[in-house]
């Protein structure tokens, strides 16, 4: 019976100084008028050129980063593995515009698939489609589907927006062909809602390119949001008719305050669940039917969520799943959640960490995003936070 209580397993790769390092890091994290400050402060800080690098790099960078390099992150997939948790490496730089910026980011993505295809401790690769592409073209083709889909005319494109469309998509073809190449399973993560159109239609191409022969590709759904449930069960449907496996990497989304707030100011119905119990009862009932169709979907369940780990852990059981099998993964983030990546893995299921990179300053965005999300996740940072007491009460006996 697996324990998300125990603490001696959740954080026994962790040294005293790694605890109290944690234990300071979330009490600062819950406090969110000073994360909301230092949202403002820190980056103004580098731009004066403040000696604090350092000290980012010494506290919530090596709480929540690997390193600066794929190079550097190898001593954390090491220890990861050293406990039977897989590395997911996360290059996590963001607000990049320019097109050799976007080429830059491709290689680099391209690099985390190599380097996986002889690390068996790296069983996933990842990448944001707006990483490697101008945002307005990805919002420009999500209008343009959605009208075809609703039988609207839309605006011819012209021979710049056509140009750009067609690069991305180049890219994103690059990235899929290279983790077929190598049999490295790929995410391609999920964004804002009124970009998602496009991303999910590409995602699909890709899918009905490289996943023929085995789960290749998968495309995150956000189940945070009304529409996820009926789309995961349509797309099973598409994917039976195609012939195809379908990867899902499972979470329940990211931009929850950003979506009322555009919904709101532009006058469209929202997107997001009315509550939190309507996503944990989508988030539940999409694992029962990715695991009621596992001839059809592989499943990597990217939660924070007790409930939801302990379902889909009862569910493989019930269904006499192997813990093992390939097809059903748990992932979080490194630096959260260890009492629930820690006791999978010690009960034999598979588990990875995502684990993101990148220059300091340039992977600064991602870290205070992540430090604000926390203090808006009722019960996250006062769970942590527990959970590091309980331990440290434990090792002081």
């Amino acid at each position: 019976m697996i324990s998300f209580d125990n603490t001696e397993i959740a954080f026994r790769s962790k040294n005293k100084q790694d605890l109290q390092r944690a234990y300071l890091l979330f009490k600062i994290i819950g406090w969110p008028r000073l994360v909301k400050m230092a949202k403002v402060l820190t980056p103004l800080a580098l731009s004066l050129k403040l000696p604090i690098q350092g000290l980012i790099k010494k506290t919530i960078f090596k709480q929540f980063c690997g390193g600066e390099t794929i190079d550097e992150c190898d001593h954390t997939i090491e220890y990861l593995n050293a406990y039977g948790i897989g590395t997911i490496l996360d290059y996590s730089v963001e607000g990049k515009t320019q097109e050799e910026e976007f080429e830059q980011t491709t290689q680099i993505i391209i690099q985390t698939i190599e380097k996986s295809a002889t690390d068996s401790a790296i069983p996933f690769a990842v990448f944001k489609v707006t990483g490697i592409a101008q945002h307005h073209f990805i919002e420009l083709e999500s209008n343009r589907l959605r009208a075809k889909r609703k039988g609207v005319e839309f605006r011819e494109l012209n021979n710049d927006e056509k140009s750009g469309i067609t690069a991305i998509l180049a890219r994103i073809d690059r990235i899929c062909a290279a983790a077929a190449q190598h049999h490295t399973r790929l995410f391609i993560d999920a964004e804002e809602s009124w970009i998602q159109t496009a991303i999910d239609q590409w995602t699909y191409d890709m899918m009905r390119k490289y996943n023929t022969t085995q789960c290749i590709v998968y495309n995150t759904i956000q189940m945070y949001r009304h529409d996820r449930l009926a789309y995961l069960k349509a797309e099973c449907e598409r994917a039976k008719k195609d012939g195809i496996y379908y990867g899902v990497k499972l979470v329940r989304g990211a931009y929850m305050e950003k979506e009322r707030a555009r919904a709101k100011e532009l006058g469209y119905p929202s997107p997001i669940q009315p509550d939190k119990a309507s996503t944990d009862h989508d988030y539940n009932a999409a694992l029962e039917y990715i695991v009621a169709n596992k001839d059809v979907f592989s499943v990597c369940a990217g939660t924070h969520n007790e409930q939801s780990s302990m379902h889909l852990a009862t569910l493989l059981s019930k269904e006499r799943i192997d813990a093992q099998n390939p097809q059903f993964y748990f992932a979080q983030l490194l630096g959260m959640s260890d009492h629930i990546s820690y006791n999978l893995s010690d009960a034999g299921y598979q588990v990875a960490k995502y684990v993101p990179f990148g220059p300091v300053r340039e992977v600064l965005p991602y870290l205070l995003r992540r430090a604000d999300e926390n203090t808006s996740v009722a019960g996250q940072t006062s769970r942590e936070l527990g959970l590091l007491m309980k331990e440290k009460a434990r090792r002081a006996k």
